[in-house]
């Protein structure tokens, strides 16, 4: 778990949370990350220090906590009335994210408090998207794409460039790497 009380939805505790995720967020806005201090924090989000490091620890597993809020999905992908396009529009919109200033230094929050385990729960979020993708195939009856592949093949190297690349994934890009799963399927598909 990222915050040690998470255990407890609610009450007091979600009031701190929140109030704390909103002093990051503000001073954040303000500042750059490397000027932001837990005492400021705490005394924006009008909590002690020690509540800080006794809930998170540190603060940067405070700003992964923070991160991982932000990139929590708000709504499904956008349903294009086929797999295919549907993987196309969401792939296109979640690269442009990522490699947006504001998704590049998300992930690098995340990623520097990796003992948390707060990767895994962002890698849940991309997953739980392509699983939505999946089930809208299955329910107007056509093939759906193997999530694994997705991940390994398009995913993956969308984040590659957006952390490590001074290439961007522009959306031909992201297409070639989507065709990379597709073409090989309708190859197969049409030699039978």
């Amino acid at each position: 778990m990222t915050v040690k009380e998470r255990v407890r939805i609610g009450g007091r505790s979600a009031r701190i949370q929140s109030a704390v995720h909103d002093a990051v967020r503000k001073l954040g806005a303000l500042s750059t990350r490397n000027q932001i201090t837990v005492p400021q924090i705490a005394a924006e989000a009008g909590v002690t220090p020690s509540t800080i490091y006794r809930r998170w620890g540190d603060l940067s597993a405070l700003l992964a906590d923070v991160a991982v809020a932000r990139l929590r999905p708000i709504a499904d992908p956008d349903d294009t009335g086929a797999v295919e396009t549907d993987l196309r529009a969401f792939i296109e919109q979640y690269a442009e994210e990522m490699s947006s200033p504001v998704g590049q230094a998300l992930m690098r929050d995340v990623l520097s408090a990796l003992k948390e385990g707060l990767p895994s729960a962002c890698a849940g979020f991309t997953c739980d998207h392509l699983t939505t993708l999946n089930a809208r195939a299955k329910a107007r009856g056509e093939t759906p794409f193997d999530i694994d592949e997705v991940i390994d093949h398009v995913v993956a190297p969308i984040i590659y460039r957006a952390l490590f690349s001074e290439q961007i994934p522009t959306p031909d890009y992201c297409n070639r790497l989507i065709d990379r799963i597709y073409l090989p399927a309708r190859k197969r598909r049409t030699a039978v």
